[in-house]
Formats: structure tokens, C-alpha cells, sequence
């Protein structure tokens, strides 16, 4: 038993384990609840709804890896979404052409850079705590979208923009490809950087990250301002997806990309997770959204439960934790 152990976490790592057996479980489960939850339909739904989720979740673990949290993560996406859309709106609405698209998204990026450069600073240089000032860009974004277009949506763009959201490549859904390159660039940034390395560092001890000569304040500047930057994506997927924006958009995504990041072994005081078990356990609370749906829940009570999951998950490693001290 051991040695399978020993083999497990050397091919997969020790923190795979949870999310892998919550996989197990939840098409278990539910496969055996529904007789359409193992079904093309069902991986094809979720192949198009997790993207956007998934994105802010990468948007989300940069900072909880350092020991903070960005709770601006929705707001900056949807901010960015607008400034893609008032730039389509402002070169020909529906008939933009691929110029005004490409200035957009290079705006809606600027954007989300912008919104992490300022929670870096404020970080960084007055050591506040990151849930008040990433609190207090959330408040001002979404005050901002709401006196710029009145609570309204923004709709009417160019026809080619749609496939974004929900043209397939090979049978493969686009916005699932760019959830895999952004997965696949934050794996790398993260194990194989300097910055990585320095993110973790500081998330362990920032202290003594200090003193081993990392730029902590470089650093945390850096990591806010990816983070802004992958919201931004977020943002346009969910533009070309929606086919409208609005700021109240993904809303309620801010406690499940807490709750992925959790579930996907990543420490809430920073210093240690990785990207691959995060990204299965997205999987896992996409294919639990749909196997409520599909036996009739109400969307609200899928909401509910992820968040009686998020209160198991801290449990279960509680009892993990002090389990694992006995044992030594």
C-alpha cells in the first residue's frame, strides 16, 4: 500500500489525491443519480461553462499563493469586458472589424494590469491587509461600471467575435482552449520562474523572503498585476459568451474560485499548491453543478452547496493535518 502511495505522489503528487478521489466520486455519484449525466451532452456543457470560471480561478491563486486574495477578481473582469465593448461600440458596433477588436482586448488588458497595479502598490508599500484594499477595488470597479452604463447592459458586437465563446476547433470548444494555454502558462510562470519561485516564498515567510534578497515588493507588485491581467481574459470570454456585458456579470464565481483553489490543495496562508490538482478540482465543481441540474435542483441550491463544500474541504484538512501530526 505504500508503495502505491510512493508511486501516486511521484507521478501525480501528494496533492492530487483529494481532488482525484472528489472526481471519482462526484461521476460516481451522480452517474449513478442520472442516467444522462455520463453522456457527451453533459462533458460538452461542461466544456463550455468552465472556462470563464476557470480563468478567474488562475486570476484568484497567484495572490492566495502569496498569502493574500483578490476579491476585485469579478469587477476587474467585468470592467475589462466594457472597454473591450465600448471599443467595438465606439468603431462601428456590429460592424467592427478585427482592428477594433484587437485594440479592445489590448485595452481590456491594460485595464486588468492597471486595477492589480494599484492593489500591488498599496500591498506592497503600506503593507495593508490584501482583503481590505482587494475589498476596496472590488467596491470602487463595480461603482464605476454602474455609473458608466447605468446598471445596463452593453450588447451588439461583430458576428466573428462569437466563436470565442462558443466556436469548437476540432471538436474542442475554443474557450476550453484558452483555459488550457492559460492553465499551461500559469503551471509554467509557476515552476519554472523566478517569479515563482519568489511567490512562494513570500506566501511561506515574506519575511524571510526579504532577507534572502527577493524584491518583495517587485514581486507582490508583479503577482497582483497578473492577476489583474487574467480577470481581463476572463472578461473577454465572457463578452464573446454572454454576448453582452454587464457589471453584475459572474457574480457569484468570487466563492467558487476560492473554493477551487481550496479543494485543489492550495494552503489559504499562501506558500504551497500547484495548478494541475486546482484545475481538477474546477472539473470536479462544474461536473457537481451539472449533476444538480440535471436532477432538478434549483441554482441556488447549487450555490448552497458549494459553500457547505468549501466548509468540509477546511474540515477534512483540519482533521487531515492533526491526523498526519499523530501519525509522526
Amino acid at each position: 500500500m505504500n508503495t502505491l502511495a510512493t508511486r501516486f505522489n511521484a507521478l501525480f503528487g501528494a496533492d492530487m489525491a483529494g481532488p482525484l478521489a472528489a472526481l471519482a466520486a462526484v461521476l460516481i455519484v451522480f452517474g449513478f443519480a442520472s442516467p444522462h449525466f455520463l453522456t457527451g451532452a453533459t462533458f460538452g456543457s461542461v466544456a463550455f461553462q468552465l472556462p470563464e470560471l476557470g480563468v478567474l480561478t488562475l486570476a484568484m491563486l497567484m495572490p492566495i499563493l502569496t498569502g493574500g486574495l483578490n476579491l476585485a477578481i469579478t469587477f476587474t473582469a467585468n470592467i475589462a469586458g466594457l472597454t473591450l465593448a465600448w471599443t467595438l461600440q465606439a468603431n462601428g458596433g456590429i460592424d467592427a472589424g478585427a482592428g477594433a477588436f484587437l485594440l479592445g482586448s489590448a485595452l481590456a488588458l491594460a485595464v486588468g494590469a492597471a486595477s492589480g497595479l494599484v492593489m500591488g502598490l498599496v500591498i506592497a508599500f503600506s503593507r495593508a491587509h490584501p482583503i481590505l484594499v482587494s475589498l476596496s477595488m472590488m467596491i470602487f470597479l463595480r461603482g464605476l461600471g454602474e455609473f458608466l452604463t447605468r446598471g445596463g447592459d452593453i450588447s451588439g458586437f461583430p458576428t466573428f467575435i462569437a466563436p470565442i465563446g462558443h466556436g469548437s476547433i476540432l471538436g474542442i470548444p475554443v474557450p476550453l482552449l484558452i483555459l488550457v494555454a492559460c492553465v499551461i502558462a500559469s503551471h509554467v510562470l509557476l515552476s519554472r520562474s523566478k517569479l515563482g519561485f519568489s511567490t512562494y516564498m513570500i506566501g511561506s515567510n515574506i519575511e524571510s523572503a526579504r532577507y534572502s534578497g527577493i524584491n518583495t515588493r517587485k514581486v507582490l507588485v508583479l503577482v497582483y498585476m497578473l492577476s489583474g491581467v487574467m480577470a481581463a481574459v476572463a472578461g473577454i470570454i465572457m463578452l464573446a459568451r454572454f454576448n453582452s456585458v454587464r457589471v453584475g456579470h459572474g457574480e457569484s464565481y468570487l466563492l467558487i474560485t476560492v473554493l477551487a483553489c481550496f479543494l485543489g490543495g492550495i494552503n489559504p496562508f499562501g506558500g504551497f499548491g500547484r495548478v494541475l490538482p486546482v484545475f481538477v478540482a474546477l472539473i470536479v465543481l462544474q461536473l457537481l453543478s451539472s449533476g444538480l441540474n440535471l436532477l432538478g435542483a434549483n441554482q441556488h441550491l447549487t450555490t448552497a452547496v458549494w459553500g457547505i463544500l468549501l466548509i468540509v474541504v477546511m474540515v477534512l484538512r483540519w482533521f487531515s493535518a492533526k491526523f498526519i501530526r499523530i501519525v509522526k
